[in-house]
């Protein structure tokens, strides 16, 4: 299989990006078009992905992750042990809809299918317990987590990436989510959300959820909110990203399998998708004119994984009527522009290091290591809309700040107003 695994070294993968106009992995690039030429948007997308994905999904696929991939973390703080399933189930939670995208040029198509093959072998060598790449998913509390982004990929790829998965891989895949029922679930924190969105993929799988940790857990999650969109993070409110990171975006996707099959649940969600979008609006807003935006709270070093909400927002569709489709492209690309190319982002490798612009260690808390800042990819969720939708063909437009900035009169921004409790119904069997 050497044409699958050496792919993105191959001088035919350097053809295939070369006529996406996509830059290559090299060590130290930046991809700032000149200054007469406008960029292709969806081309540098695909090669940010690229770029960060290779290295992962290679050597998984040659069960060769855990021996090549360095462990880069606070001293002491011993996270070898989980630091695979970070970098894995964080990557494929971002990439997925990209993996079932439509419409592609022949290039880009060609690319998502060598892709689409590592990923279905790398869900093997993960899943396999024969593999030397088999992932921790009991021991410690951390699998939960990282489970949950990989069920969470898993149903953002749709049926096709699953559908198309070998008989064994699918048991494997089923056998390891469930592994993780042996993690109990706190109940103080967002954590609640990573246990229920196992269950949800295990129901959109054709397996019984455990109705404690699927609808119990998202119901103690709504009974968090604050208001104008934002969740708390157990009881209270912290400034961070984490209502990006994981309460809305894992809410959604929950909330869309119980409604998909359950009419009971489909009230609540619409109030989740109304609070998100406030939160998607909220999130555009923080973007400054020059790309850059606050670094606030914990886990910055997900760098612009800080934007999911608005990612997912904008390729579900369900961006606000205020803010249009062009100008959330404009916005992120700058985001991700600012920090793809910091100095220091990736090492001689190619894999990603510490920090919110560049190599900043200092800012990892002792549960952030090389495979924590995989989540990352979740800011490119739109490449899951195909080339031809209003995000990537629109015109470049200014984003809020920019023209607030620019002296633009616009009209005032207002707080959503919204119920506090949700009623969430008893799971039907």
């Amino acid at each position: 299989m050497k044409s699958r695994r050496e792919f993105f070294k191959t001088a035919a993968t350097a053809g295939v990006l070369s006529s996406l106009g996509l830059p290559l992995a090299t060590t130290g690039q930046t991809n700032t078009p000149p200054a007469d030429q406008p960029a292709d948007d969806r081309a540098y997308w695909v090669a940010v992905l690229n770029r960060i994905a290779a290295p992962v999904l290679e050597n998984l696929a040659r069960r060769e992750l855990r021996a090549h991939m360095p462990v880069e973390e606070r001293p002491g703080a011993k996270r070898a042990e989980v630091t695979h399933l970070e970098a894995f189930g964080r990557l494929l939670a971002g990439i997925a809809p990209w993996l079932g995208a439509t419409g592609l040029a022949a290039d880009e198509l060609a690319l998502q299918g060598k892709t689409l093959e590592l990923v279905h072998t790398a869900l093997d060598a993960a899943t396999d317990p024969q593999s030397p790449d088999f992932m921790n998913f009991t021991r410690g509390g951390q699998p939960l987590v990282d489970a949950a982004f990989l069920a969470q990929g898993l149903l953002r790829a749709g049926p096709g990436l699953w559908g198309s998965l070998e008989p064994k891989v699918k048991s494997q895949v089923i056998a390891a989510l469930k592994a993780t029922r042996t993690i109990a679930t706190p109940q103080s924190n967002n954590w609640v959300m990573f246990a229920a969105t196992i269950e949800a993929a295990l129901l959109q799988f054709g397996e019984t959820p455990e109705a404690a940790r699927l609808e119990d857990c998202v119901r103690k999650m709504l009974g968090w909110y604050t208001g104008d969109g934002a969740y708390g993070d157990g009881e209270f409110f912290h400034f961070d990203y984490y209502n990006s990171f994981v309460i809305h975006p894992m809410l959604l996707d929950v909330l869309a399998v119980l409604a998909a099959r359950y009419a009971d649940f489909q009230p609540a969600y619409a109030t989740v998708q109304s609070r998100a979008r406030r939160y998607a609006e909220v999130q555009e807003r923080l973007i400054a004119p020059d790309g850059s935006f606050p670094s606030i709270g914990r886990s910055t070093c997900y760098r612009f994984g800080a934007f999911q909400l608005l990612a997912q927002m904008a390729w579900r569709r369900e961006l606000p009527a205020e803010v249009k489709p062009a100008q959330v492209r404009c916005a992120l690309t700058a985001v991700i522009r600012r920090m793809i190319e910091a100095p220091g982002t990736f090492d001689d490798q190619g894999w990603l290091r510490i920090g919110f612009c560049g190599h900043q260690p200092a800012l990892a808390e002792t549960y952030i290591s090389t495979g924590s800042l995989y989540l990352c990819t979740a800011g490119l969720l739109p490449l899951g809309l195909p080339p031809e939708d209003e995000f990537w063909r629109g015109a470049p437009a200014r984003w809020t700040s920019q023209k607030l900035w620019a002296g633009e009169n616009l009209p005032a921004d207002h707080a959503l107003s919204d119920v506090k409790n949700v009623t969430l119904p008893i799971l039907t069997k």
